[in-house]
């Protein structure tokens, strides 16, 4: 049996590496959407576009347009004389945001009382606007209070003072959460794709037949085809980690033995998928547009790049149908919390569950395919 599943094994190897260009899809892309996810899917927000219209012209006005600029988060593009003006500055996409300062702005701060700015904001990018407009938020709050030291001649005592402390990600680096979500999709799609088209090309090629008249045993033709793909997925986990690692100095302080265990469990589910599509598919091309059905669906509802808290009731309850929900947590938290089975075990069952489940069904459908 083992010199069978070998021989096999072998000849997928052979027939995956025979065009050198493979290579290049297995093994380089991989670092390459990480380089390209890690630089360029970031909300990290600086450089903001910023148009200000200071109808006061006073020192206090002046010095509460420098905050801005202080903050390293801000770049005044425009200085408008009348606020008529930004609606165009904004519409043309000149500027992200706009300040209105109105006349009385000093004598209301020294008279001591509230004084409005008008803050305008591009709110064609929710998300972008929503950053923007806490920036805002804290660095007229930073202004605040420098004005009461001012005036009062000391710091107010009586409140409370906020010291946050951000943990596991101090610099709040987009990539630190980007990579962890990288490595479950490289691994999603590599051995997904590439499992659900090595059976159907067999059909294409019509040595699919000659497999099934062979003396070769379904699990043994099932374990020969699917091992490959899992070694090559194991090889881009630990290429991407490292990738991950050098390039962006995301940490790893947790168990990589443990993430590995739990990267073979996630493998069969993807394994298992992948036969289920090559048992519904006749050509490569049909096997590759189920693939991507599948997976789009899946980044969507993984969590991954958007909070599972934010979406729709109905649609929370689908992400615990999807395992690329559970093995994003595990990575994630491997990695930047360090954490373990301890911690994670409600995961590793969900995990665990799903892949057995699923590369038993699928083996089952494939073995009454080949009958």
């Amino acid at each position: 049996m083992l010199s069978v599943i070998r021989t096999i094994i072998r000849k997928e190897f052979i027939q995956l590496f025979r065009d050198k260009r493979m290579i290049i899809p297995l093994f380089v892309a991989p670092v390459i959407q990480l380089i390209l996810f890690g630089f360029a899917a970031t909300v990290d927000i600086k450089n903001i576009t910023l148009a200000v219209v200071d109808n006061d012209h006073t020192l206090d006005s002046r010095a509460y347009i420098a905050s801005f600029v202080r903050s390293g988060y801000f770049e005044i593009k425009a200085e408008p004389d009348s606020s008529n003006d930004v609606d165009g500055l904004l519409e043309a996409g000149t500027v992200q945001a706009a300040i209105v300062i109105p006349s009385g702005f000093a004598a209301r701060i020294a008279a001591r009382t509230a004084s409005d700015v008008q803050v305008l904001l591009d709110g064609t990018d929710s998300n972008t606007a929503t950053i923007i407009q806490n920036y805002v938020d804290l660095v007229s709050a930073r202004f605040s209070e420098s004005l009461i030291v001012r005036l009062l001649g000391r710091r107010p005592g009586g409140f409370p003072t906020v010291e946050p402390r951000i943990w596991y990600n101090p610099e709040l680096k987009t990539a630190f959460w980007m990579v962890p979500g990288v490595i479950c999709l490289i691994l999603l799609v590599s051995t997904l794709v590439l499992t659900s088209m090595a059976i159907t090309r067999e059909r294409e090629m019509g040595t699919l037949e000659q497999l099934i008249v062979s003396p070769i045993r379904s699990f043994e033709l099932i374990l020969g085809k699917t091992l490959p793909f899992a070694v090559v997925g194991f090889c881009d986990v630990l290429l991407v980690t490292a990738s991950g690692r050098i390039i962006f100095n995301v940490p790893i302080r947790g168990s990589i033995p443990f993430l590995l265990a739990m990267a073979l469990v996630f493998i069969l589910t993807t394994l298992g998928i992948g036969l289920f599509i090559s048992t519904i598919s006749r050509t490569q091309s049909q096997a590759m547009m189920s693939a991507i059905f599948f997976v789009m669906p899946a980044m969507l509802l993984s969590g991954i790049f958007t909070p599972i808290d934010n979406m729709p009731i109905v649609v929370q309850y689908l992400t615990y149908l999807n395992p690329l929900r559970y093995f994003g947590k595990i990575v994630r938290d491997v990695l930047l919390k360090g954490n373990g089975p301890s911690i994670l075990w409600p995961d590793m069952v969900y995990l665990l569950a799903f892949g057995v489940a699923t590369f038993v069904l699928a083996s089952w459908r494939f073995h009454k395919r080949l009958e």
